[in-house]
């Protein structure tokens, strides 16, 4: 555990790529194996479930310090992490515990089927062997976010640093089906269990947001263009007569669309195909807020399956018959594709991506423009001799989203936000006018810059007017234009609207309160997008 502090202490002093890479290639260097594979899993979202409630928690930090809630809630306030919170109010330790993280790791998944006086005994016993630090990492592993800006990219690179092995290749060791208990971390290494795991999906490759003139990408004849469509990145993989659908974040998701899995059952052949999960109905797309309803449903009922049906729009073929075709040119794999597509009959809501039409780079326009009105994000362009890439590279795959909706909005509460930021407000909730009142309509956290939070965060300590936790009701003065990419109805706001990826345009100040937009205006944007 005091390997593991330090590692995260490293890295949470520094926002330098290169610095966490070398602290993590330090440990990896120093750790007992089972604690290698613990890193690995807790940092590409294999961490087990929580096997304490935070309420619990809570209730035996005040008991153990002698503190009325109050003065706890108005702790958590100021620090804005309740895992940091616990481990500020703990008193010293009393005596010493030095266990490995697998020792913790194994102790906390034996823990959450045993009963609260149980977990309280062990809970209890950690807080006070643990120094401030080792709690707080302790909390954290119970259930909580490190949030230190750690991608599954900065540990492969690390990983890759540390033994000389391709990034690619350590990629796809470490997404997809493994559990610490079964495998060394060799072994996990070099990749030695892909080969015995039918569903092992390929690191999914990406693009850049379109930041040129059409013009300089060259010839328009170079290139293939795509709709963009708002579903669920995902990829069908079919071998030896099993089917596995893993979305973009590695996780495997086949249970939750049955209908996908009948279809790609009529193919012969076995492959891995790269496309998007979409709802819908009637061959029309419909809204990621309906796609929404299927995700993460352990059991998919017939009345689901009715209400929002499922589709997929193949972009890709990555494997054919076992050969891995990434390295061909992205012409060849589309080509290879539409032949698998022609060889057998499939269902209405499985097709091909379709393919843009156009002679001149100014003919996208417009098609671009009226992307909204089939549900659409926009245009995809990939060069035509592309391959298939490990994450993101510039030059060869571009998106070029239609520009966001915005609205005008006012601020009503503010949170702070953790680690780094903990003692400044950085998650701001904001709303639009109902008849003489504000109704909710977003919460957004990114789009200013630090020396503007550290304005709004000096403003809120003179204008909160209520206070709820680490959460601040604040006078309705400042107005922000908020930007998101779509707009649907939805019972489950109460403003009878959800924003799809809200964030900050920009601040306001030029704009009084009474010319914000109304829950009317606002609704308008619906049929308008």
């Amino acid at each position: 555990m005091k390997l593991f502090s330090e590692l995260i202490s490293t890295i949470e002093i520094t926002n330098k790529t290169n610095a966490k890479i070398d602290a993590f290639v330090q440990y990896f260097k120093t750790a007992p194996d089972k604690d290698k594979l613990w890193v690995i899993a807790l940092f590409t979202g294999k961490r087990p479930s929580r096997p304490v409630k935070t309420t619990l928690m809570k209730e035996w930090c005040m008991e153990l310090t002698d503190i009325p809630e109050w003065l706890f809630l108005e702790s958590y306030s100021t620090v804005g992490d309740l895992g940091e919170t616990l481990a500020l109010l703990l008193p010293k330790p009393t005596h010493r515990l030095d266990l490995s993280l697998n020792e913790w790791m194994t102790e906390l998944k034996a823990l959450k089927p045993k009963s609260d006086e149980n977990k309280k005994v062990f809970v209890l016993e950690a807080w006070t062997g643990l120094d401030q630090q080792e709690r707080l990492i302790f909390n954290k592993l119970i259930g909580g976010s490190f949030r230190i800006g750690v991608s599954k990219k900065t540990l492969v690179n690390a990983l890759a640093k540390l033994t000389n092995i391709d990034a690619n290749q350590l990629m796809h060791s470490i997404i997809g089906n493994w559990e610490v208990d079964s495998i060394s971390f060799e072994a996990l290494i070099l990749g030695k269990h892909i080969n015995y795991d039918n569903s092992k999906p390929y690191p999914f490759c990406l693009a850049y947001a379109l930041e040129k003139e059409l013009p300089e990408l060259g010839k328009p004849n170079d290139w293939i263009v795509e709709q963009k469509w708002d579903g669920i990145r995902g990829q069908i993989v079919k071998r030896n007569n099993e089917i596995y659908i893993w979305s973009r974040g590695e996780e495997l998701v086949t249970k939750q669309f049955p209908e996908l899995v009948e279809a790609f059952g009529n193919f012969k052949d076995d492959f891995v195909i790269d496309g998007e999960i979409l709802a819908m109905k009637n061959n029309d797309v419909l809204l990621f807020n309906d796609l929404q309803k299927r995700l993460n449903r352990k059991n998919v009922t017939k009345k689901l399956l009715e209400e929002v049906p499922v589709g997929f729009k193949a972009y890709d073929i990555l494997e054919f018959n076992g050969d891995d075709n990434r390295e061909q040119p992205f012409e060849n794999r589309r080509k290879q594709l539409e032949t698998l597509f022609n060889s057998v009959a499939l269902p209405e809501y499985v097709k091909l991506s379709f393919i843009v039409d156009f002679k001149k780079w100014v003919d996208l326009h417009d098609i671009r423009n009226n992307s909204r009105a089939i549900n659409s994000e926009g245009l995809m362009l990939k060069q035509k001799k592309s391959p298939y890439h490990i994450g993101r590279k510039k030059g060869d795959w571009w998106k070029w989203k239609v520009d966001p909706l915005t609205i005008d909005a006012v601020m009503i509460y503010a949170q702070k936000g953790s680690g780094r930021r903990s003692s400044k407000y950085t998650d701001y909730t904001f709303a639009v006018k109902k008849d003489d009142a504000l109704v909710t309509v977003a919460k957004a956290y990114s789009g200013l810059t630090d020396k503007e939070i550290t304005e709004i965060s000096q403003w809120v300590n003179k204008n909160a007017i209520e206070r709820f936790g680490p959460v601040r009701t604040v006078k309705p003065e400042l107005v922000f234009e908020i930007a998101f990419e779509g707009i649907a109805l939805s019972n489950r706001h109460k403003s009878g609207v959800a924003l799809r990826f809200p964030r900050i345009a920009r601040w306001r100040k030029d704009k009084p309160v009474d010319e914000i937009d109304t829950i009317e205006s606002v609704k308008q944007l619906i049929t308008a997008s």
